[in-house]
């Protein structure tokens, strides 16, 4: 009797591009639509619906969940919204159930910004394939990247969530991105690194960002039409066919072409808004990965604002630093920078490692010049604040770095989660370990501290940071840990500057004006956790080589005077 199947997408484009599928791949198949004025019968083989349309009035109930073998759900990190589990209910599909139809998700993005666990509706992953290994596989289309960076001050812009722990509101954002100056910078990027592109897919922030975009690039003499979603059905159905052929080149948009969207044609993505979601911008950046005929890469110029603000780059997705500004990269060559980046970090590893006694080098009479990074008190190397920036830019909570491969979340009464990077770990074991350290009462045992839990494992480091994230927002209290807080802005306390103070001169103390209360909670937390050692370790290899450097110049001069000279003799 179960012999119907159920897709179910959010967006009218999805549901249409569904259907299109579905006819030409079952043609012997009856396929019904569910979307908008159009009503299915709820008997075809294929119903495609979508979300809104089979939740109004009572169009869910002539469903009969007993005729269905399969409820297929697109764009499937959306399935733990309320509506998808309202349609998951109708058909027994709120739990595990042996008499219930299957239930397959497919997504592109298979996780959420927000934290939710998909597991409320999906018991397992049973095919994964990584947008990045299938560029590689030439399952999609090769990419090239360049980053333009336009130092936009986003620090005033509002943020969603928990403290603003979310994306950028969307008002809040066009303000600072909408401006004639900004909007110029990317339609010149666009006309100086886009040559011979035929079709660019542009995201903004909102509908006056479009408008606006548009208007520019027409300025400049380029043909650019939009589509938003207040664009009436026909005419962006046309627009959109039209941008297929290739009739224009530049087509702007604001989230409606996001998520699954079929133009496999587009050549060149510009992204005219900056995120602060990994999904929204693999969802960006997808919509130019589709293979086509005569298509040889697809290029994206991402207009990269202020990086200390918490935004997600493509550099990012490649495991590299925000700050790694690119022009023209391809894929590999971002696997090749991030492989380089790996690379070094072994390398400074290997630099504070103590040599073995074996390898301790000779002179040789060679000269070389050697750098160090130095600091000159444990003050300027808790001061340091370069280790905070690129996880800051991944998280909105007061990370601090102690030492190259492990970060500190301070929590309430002492407890903290900590974060490393665990070295030389088998093939096939996640690299990255969050653990949470609990303070003990005094007097309960000898260590302040119970044992650490782990918490999670990661393969990235971006995934470590969202999944301690997600623990710590369930159980610190935001005014705590959140970067975003008032309180940190204020000077620091009494108590505070005592205790910094202790690694300062007589002649050189500082004042509450001079640092923030938040500021000097970071360097605290890094003075608890290992910068005094850290520093030890920095200052006893300065010394080190500084014999070294004394041992040198005492050989050369030994060498200089045991030399003799044969000359004329005196008459």
């Amino acid at each position: 009797m179960a012999t119907q199947t159920l897709i179910l997408a959010h967006r009218r484009e999805l549901v249409e591009q569904a259907a299109r599928h579905c006819s030409r791949t079952y043609p012997d198949q009856r396929i019904e639509l569910e979307l908008g004025k159009l009503t299915a019968t709820g008997t075809a083989d294929i119903t495609v619906a979508s979300v809104p349309s089979i939740l109004s009035k009572d169009r869910l109930l002539k469903f009969d969940p007993k005729r269905f073998k399969l409820v297929l759900v697109d764009e499937a990190h959306h399935i733990v919204a309320p509506t998808y589990l309202k349609v998951l209910d109708h058909f027994g599909l709120k739990t595990k159930n042996p008499n219930s139809p299957h239930l397959v998700g497919v997504s592109a993005t298979f996780s959420r910004f927000d934290g939710l666990r998909l597991g409320a509706a999906i018991d397992e992953i049973v095919y994964h394939k990584d947008y990045i290994d299938m560029i590689g596989e030439k399952w999609l289309s090769d990419v090239i990247f360049t980053t333009v960076e336009s130092h936009v001050d986003l620090s005033q812009v509002k943020r969603r969530g928990k403290a603003g722990s979310g994306e950028f509101d969307t008002e809040s954002l066009s303000q600072a991105i909408n401006t004639a100056e900004l909007n110029d910078i990317v339609v010149r990027s666009w006309l100086a690194k886009a040559v011979g592109r035929k079709s660019t897919l542009v995201f903004c922030v909102d509908l006056n960002h479009v408008a606006a975009l548009t208007q520019r690039f027409r300025h400049h003499g380029v043909d650019a039409r939009f589509v938003t979603g207040d664009t009436p059905p026909r005419d962006r159905a046309e627009r959109l066919e039209a941008f297929k052929r290739g009739e224009f080149p530049v087509l702007v948009n604001c989230g409606i072409f996001t998520e699954g969207t079929d133009i496999p044609n587009v050549d060149c993505i510009v992204l005219a808004r900056p995120t602060r979601s990994r999904n929204l911008l693999i969802q960006m950046i997808g919509r130019g990965l589709r293979l086509h005929k005569g298509k040889e890469n697809c290029h994206i110029i991402d207009m990269v604002a202020g990086l200390e603000t918490g935004i997600v780059t493509t550099p990012t997705l490649f495991g590299l630093d925000p700050n790694e500004i690119v022009d023209g990269a391809s894929a590999d060559a971002m696997f090749e920078l991030a492989d380089r980046k790996e690379a070094e970090k072994a390398r400074e590893e290997q630099a504070r490692s103590r040599l073995p006694p074996s390898d301790v080098a000779v002179s040789t009479g060679k000269s070389y010049t050697v750098t160090f990074t130095e600091y000159d008190s444990v003050f300027d190397l808790i001061a340091d604040t370069s280790g905070e920036k690129h996880i800051r830019s991944i998280s909105q909570f007061a990370w601090v770095q102690v030492n190259p491969d492990k970060f500190i979340l301070s929590g309430p009464s002492g407890t903290y989660l900590r974060l490393e990077r665990i070295p030389n770990v088998k093939p096939g074991e996640p690299p990255f370990v969050g653990y949470e350290v609990r303070a003990l009462p005094p007097g309960v045992a000898k260590s302040p501290y119970a044992a650490p839990r782990e918490l999670l494992r990661a393969e990235t480091f971006i995934d470590a940071v969202h999944g301690c994230d997600k623990y710590a927002s369930e159980t610190y209290p935001i005014p705590i840990i959140s970067t975003r807080m008032a309180w940190r802005k204020a000077p620091a306390t009494e108590e505070q500057l005592k205790f910094l103070n202790k690694f300062r001169s007589d002649d050189d103390k500082i004042g509450p004006l001079e640092i923030t209360k938040g500021r000097a909670a970071d360097m605290i937390t890094k003075i608890r956790h290992g910068a005094r050692g850290r520093f030890a370790s920095i200052e006893a290899s300065k010394k080190k080589q500084q014999r070294l450097a004394l041992a040198a110049d005492l050989r050369r001069e030994r060498e200089l005077n045991e030399r003799v000279s044969v000359g004329p003799l005196a008459a």
